[in-house]
């Protein structure tokens, strides 16, 4: 049977941002900070944003509309993840994640709401069983860290910005084509480096070998490569079924450190992955 277009460019984002999850760690451990890593994943697009506009002739869309739209994409991604980036500072990591991983919620919403997207009953409860999956693999052990609420706004804001990011993703590509969306994507994404640099600690000894920001662009590429295949799902596919899907990349990522790293992970995590398979299965009719 020959796979369907979004389905394919669906299971190509979730395995690339699976294995990229299992490496990330690598070169922060070795002490490159993760706003430097953004950096490079910002300069990481680049070369996946040429070979997207080679694709289509280097007719990129510049119209004002196709420059707001695109833009928006960009800065909901991008700028959720600098401001995920703050949220981890001030808040434990293990109710962050799981406030952020609900995103698809959003998605949803505004998929069945603005863009009258149905499904059929299998694959609403493979979606219901995604949004399970998800939380239960964004479990991360208890602490005492975190300090105020504002940690809470920082990773709600996160939470909508991702949400609405793939809404307007599909809305855009009603006039826009896929390569022109992650053009803009790319763009806006290398314009808030100095953000990110601004939010570095440079007091701090930074790795500037090659376990630092030569390894992370080795990783990285994959998180560039994975985001435009998510945009071309997203341009065949449904979003409220491709976002909780490739949300589910925390399954090869858990696969992987157990294999690599010999990391046993914890029951509740299991039970995600169980049923993420499922769910996968499920949504992809």
């Amino acid at each position: 049977m020959k796979i369907k277009s979004w389905l394919l460019f669906a299971i190509i984002t979730t395995l690339f941002w699976g294995v990229w999850g299992a490496f990330i760690e690598i070169p922060e451990k070795a002490g490159f900070p993760a706003t430097l890593g953004y950096s490079v994943w910002a300069l990481t697009m680049i070369p996946c944003a040429l070979v997207a506009l080679k694709i289509i002739n280097w007719e990129l869309q510049y119209d004002k509309r196709s420059i707001l739209l695109g833009s928006a994409v960009g800065f909901l991604g991008a700028g959720g993840q600098l401001i995920l980036f703050q949220a981890l500072r001030w808040g434990p990591a293990y109710l962050v994640f799981p406030i952020i991983s609900l995103y698809p919620v959003v998605t949803i919403i505004m998929g069945v709401g603005l863009l009258k997207e149905k499904a059929n009953p299998r694959s609403w409860f493979g979606i219901a069983l995604a949004l399970v999956a998800i939380v239960l693999l964004s479990y991360q052990p208890p602490d005492s860290s975190g300090r105020g609420v504002i940690w809470l706004f920082l990773a709600f804001f996160v939470f909508l910005f991702w949400g609405i990011q793939a809404y307007v993703m599909k809305f855009s590509q009603e006039t826009m084509k896929a390569e022109s969306v992650f053009f803009y994507m790319m763009a806006t994404g290398v314009v808030l480096i100095p953000i990110a640099l601004l939010m570095t600690d440079f007091s701090q000894e930074i790795n500037w070998g090659f376990r630092g920001p030569y390894l992370a662009a080795m990783i990285q590429v994959l998180n560039a490569i994975g985001a435009l295949m998510f945009v071309y799902a997203v341009r065949y596919g449904k979003t409220i079924i491709v976002v909780p899907m490739t949300a589910l990349a925390p399954v090869i990522t858990i696969i992987l450190s157990l294999i690599i790293y010999s990391v046993v992970p914890h029951p509740i995590t299991l039970g995600g992955m169980v049923s993420a398979v499922v769910a996968i299965y499920l949504m992809a009719e």
